[in-house]
């Protein structure tokens, strides 16, 4: 991330009924479509066939039938996920092309906007959300930051690990040394993540404690978030912890940021899934526990520098 965690968080096509409503956007359960710009990656072309891939018969027939799982993400994150070339790459595409030999079907990656990843999911438009989505058990019940009900939830099969981080301009000019040091200053972020609920929380603590709030400037994109730090319109930015260390190291040849602290509130990221798809659930959680063992996942990791955020077996809705 660029210096945080995460989030990286907050997704045809699901052949399933969409379960209910599907309520307005929210805090975490990333609400909204937003605009779905169909920016593809075809990150499994060489997936097994269905003949010799190990898990091929553990996906659902209509999968099989189709070949593909339909992804959605927000291709914004590197290493995560971003667009180069016009494909998009990185950790989670390779993931999923790992993931799709074993189990012989090609993962087709879809760039929309991340806070719309879980309504779109549910209402059919992709098989699963893969976007450095940190699995809660907000999203898991489809709940907002205060407890109410949105609208459906989702199962995560949790594949990393991620906590929150800070990053601020180059050579730090607000001395700022912890999410702590925050209060009272301004802090840039991507609107429906969960380091913007860290940063309500942290608010909150600053508040609490007799100091002055944390004035947030939520965007749209991480992009924006990146600039307004940048340009000095923001003291800091919040970001997920891989993503904030792959940003300092490469923005502008490694002068553009740096990150502070240490990463908080580590959590996993999931595959989210519809949850009436248990069939899938089990074969995704299948599908990594079989790229952890052959020891793909591993140099998938070091390929990204991510290796901070390896896991050792797969977990369904392991988030807190």
């Amino acid at each position: 991330m660029t210096a945080s965690s995460t989030r990286r968080t907050t997704v045809a096509r699901s052949r399933i009924a969409a379960v209910g409503a599907i309520a307005v956007a929210g805090a975490l359960i990333l609400t909204g479509c937003g605009d779905q710009t169909d920016s593809s990656g075809d990150s499994s072309k060489e997936t097994a066939s269905s003949s010799k891939a190990p898990l091929f018969d553990k996906l659902p027939a209509d999968i099989q039938k189709a070949g593909v799982i339909e992804v959605g993400t927000n291709a914004e994150y590197a290493p995560m996920e971003y667009q180069e070339g016009g494909k998009i790459v990185g950790v989670d595409p390779d993931i999923a092309a790992a993931l799709g030999k074993q189990l012989g079907v090609e993962f087709k990656f879809t760039s929309g906007s991340f806070d719309g990843l879980i309504t779109s999911l549910n209402s059919g438009r992709y098989d699963v959300a893969m976007s450095s989505i940190t699995d809660t058990k907000a999203r898991q019940e489809g709940l907002d930051d205060k407890g109410k009900k949105l609208g459906p939830g989702v199962d995560f099969v949790d594949y990393f690990t991620a906590g929150t981080a800070v990053y601020v301009a180059k050579g730090n000019p607000e001395k700022i040394n912890s999410i702590e040091d925050l209060c009272g200053k301004t802090a840039a972020v991507q609107r429906g993540t969960t380091y913007e609920q860290a940063l309500k929380d942290q608010s909150k603590k600053c508040t609490d404690g007799g100091d002055k709030k944390i004035t947030i400037e939520p965007f749209e994109n991480d992009t924006e978030a990146q600039t307004r730090v940048k340009s000095g319109g923001a003291d800091a930015g919040v970001n997920d912890y891989p993503v904030a260390i792959d940003m300092a190291r490469k923005a502008d040849g490694g002068n553009a940021f740096e990150v502070v602290g240490e990463q908080v509130d580590a959590g996993p990221f999931g595959i989210a899934v519809n949850k009436d798809n248990k069939e899938l659930t089990s074969a995704l959680e299948a599908a990594v526990n079989a790229i952890i063992e052959d020891g793909t996942y591993k140099t998938i990791l070091e390929k990204w520098g991510a290796e901070s955020g390896a896991i050792d077996k797969a977990a369904v809705n392991g988030g807190k």
